[in-house]
């Protein structure tokens, strides 16, 4: 690994912060929701900090420097130009997202995921009372594809199709060609495409995800609260050239009420993108450190269990499928035995059950406890399932 300046490595203490991760449970380590153990880039903590010296938290406007700090990244980093007429502020993808079904799709309405896939997907769209329609990924040879065929197929049954880019939980990134593909067969049926990019800058070093190009039919979720572990200021944005969708959407968000940022959100957003890239940069040499610990310690220790090949996220996906354990009773009794929490893969679709998701953004020394903390569990169930 390259030199790293910035502190990876401290372990920090999240217990009575009201942490989702650390407070919510009971368990000794949990490693399933996707925000990082790392503390912030220091320019970021700089920032909050300034702007909370100044005595008034009053409301806020969402100023054109957060717009800049969007443009200028995805310029600078993948060539992609944006616009701030093409932009709209939102609290989180997934608010975006729900707005986006309600005001794009009807009750009833079927819309189209790829399983296995994020499992809050599943959520927003029965909340909203419309369907769910998956276009199950293939999985061969420890990878995953697209079914093109079915995918053209079940397009001619839906308005919305959503995309997850790179795609969380399995971490791949869709190829320009397959999402050229994907883009023809949304126009072919008339298909507003919704796709979800908040992982995409949490690559393997020196790669780079393929964002999907900027075309009528298609909104784009972004966001830094992924990169650079910034989720609890709630700040994303959505982009489209489409200024009669841009506007219907806009609509919908401030309906909802779900348009308006925080006293911190700008602040953060713009540190982030402004002055933390070095510090990113470092955090995915590390990230990259962390799966080949995982990956070299399931082979020689633990190789019942496989590792899914990726090239982006933070979340490893293990093929636990040759212990033949539903993915629940895995994940509960590592919960139980060990007091490691790891996702059990039938939350991301049935097509998961032989699948544990991990959360590899964490100090080593918490990753090397959760590996012997899965290997433990993985021979305790070993033990009694012989003695049955």
């Amino acid at each position: 690994m390259k030199n790293i300046k910035y502190d990876f490595n401290t372990v920090i203490d999240r217990h009575g912060t009201n942490s989702l991760k650390w407070d919510l449970f009971d368990d000794d380590l949990p490693m399933w929701v996707a925000d990082m153990d790392f503390m912030v880039a220091p320019a970021i903590r700089e920032a909050i900090q300034k702007r909370a010296n100044h005595p008034v938290y009053g409301y806020n406007i969402v100023p054109d420097e957060l717009f800049d700090a969007y443009i200028n990244w995805w310029d600078r980093r993948y060539d992609l130009k944006m616009s701030k007429d093409d932009m709209a502020y939102s609290i989180g993808v997934m608010p975006s997202i729900s707005s986006m079904i309600r005001c794009l799709t009807d009750v009833d309405d079927e819309i189209l995921i790829q399983s296995p896939v994020y499992h809050v997907f599943y959520y927003v769209i029965e909340d909203n009372d419309r369907k769910v329609l998956e276009n199950e990924l293939t999985y061969e040879n420890g990878k995953y594809e697209i079914d093109f065929d079915d995918l053209d197929e079940k397009l001619s049954q839906v308005k919305l199709m959503i995309l997850c880019n790179p795609h969380n939980p399995v971490g791949k990134i869709w190829s320009r060609e397959e999402l050229d593909k994907i883009e023809e067969l949304c126009i072919k049926h008339d298909v507003i495409l919704i796709s979800d990019e908040i992982h995409c800058d949490l690559t393997d070093p020196d790669v780079y995800y393929n964002p999907f190009k900027s075309c009528d039919n298609v909104v784009r979720c972004l966001s830094p609260s992924k990169s650079f572990n910034i989720a609890g200021f709630q700040s994303s944005i959505i982009q489209t050239v489409n200024s009669d969708l841009l506007k219907k959407i806009k609509n919908q968000m401030h309906i909802d009420n779900s348009d308006s940022a925080n006293v911190f959100a700008a602040a953060a957003v713009i540190a982030a993108y402004d002055e933390s890239e070095e510090w990113l940069c470092e955090l995915k040499e590390v990230l990259y450190e962390n799966k080949q610990i995982v990956r070299e310690y399931l082979k020689n220790e633990l190789p019942v269990i496989k590792l899914v090949e990726c090239d982006a996220t933070y979340l490893l996906w293990l093929d636990c499928s040759q212990l033949n354990v539903p993915s629940k009773v895995l994940s509960g009794f590592l919960r139980q035995n060990q007091g490691l929490f790891l996702s059990a893969g039938i939350d991301f679709g049935q097509c998961g059950d032989n699948f544990l998701r991990m959360n590899i953004a964490c100090p080593q020394e918490l990753l090397k406890d959760g590996l012997g903390r899965l290997k433990a569990g993985i021979i305790a169930l070993s033990i009694i399932n012989k003695g049955l």
